[in-house]
């Protein structure tokens, strides 16, 4: 698997915003969309010149990772409307299959046992792979704790492909975190929200590499 593709952050809401503002700040170049132009251009402009700013459609084509930082009720769609132009194409599912409850906080939509990475990847293009990644921590730790020292804080992920296990630790990596795999897109519940490796599930907090690995 050859490393550092060209990588598009499809959505620019807080975790697609958070995540590009990391790789910016890796000096890897990177394509921002939106569904508003205007806004993956302000935007870009504000990241510097590793922003490239683009519609979906054409940040799609042409880009060898898909970063989807778009709804989870949005991601069944949007695997079907680029059906063509994602296969073959590493796709990054950073969603977490949740909504406000009517306490205050937040329920799960789908089946408690069920996982936004496993019914994500049944219904992948050809070819494509699916990495459930960049979702383990929230905006604020997303941010704040990228690039951090002396230790890195980790971000789990999983994938059922371990051949481009490269690719996507670098891609963590240019995010300024410690990649850690956790096994296959069977695993990926753990990572969601609520699941014990998720900062607002019982992990609870952001973690360096040596205390994630008593975790898993």
């Amino acid at each position: 698997m050859t490393t550092n593709q060209t990588v598009a952050v499809i959505g620019l809401g807080n975790i697609g915003q958070a995540v590009a503002a990391n790789l910016s700040k890796s000096g890897r170049v990177f394509i921002a969309a939106d569904r508003n132009l205007e806004k993956a251009k302000t935007f870009s402009e504000q990241c510097g010149a590793n922003a490239k700013p683009r519609d979906i459609a054409s940040a799609v084509k042409n880009a060898g990772i898909v970063i989807l930082s778009i709804p989870f009720e949005a991601i069944a769609d949007f695997l079907k409307d680029y059906k063509k132009d994602l296969e073959g194409k590493i796709i990054i599912d950073p969603s977490n299959p949740i909504a406000p409850d009517e306490n205050g906080g937040f329920k799960k939509i789908i089946d408690s046992n069920a996982s936004a990475g496993q019914i994500n990847s049944a219904l992948l293009p050809n070819e494509a792979k699916l990495v459930k990644a960049l979702g383990t921590l929230g905006v604020a730790s997303l941010t704040e704790a990228a690039y951090q020292s002396p230790e890195k804080a980790v971000l789990f992920y999983a994938s059922d492909d371990k051949s481009i296990d490269t690719e996507v630790e670098k891609l963590i990596r240019d995010n300024g975190f410690q990649a850690l795999r956790i096994g296959g897109i069977d695993q990926s519940i753990r990572i969601e929200v609520f699941g014990d490796l998720h900062e607002f599930g019982a992990l609870g907090k952001t973690v360096n590499l040596s205390e994630a690995k008593t975790k898993i």
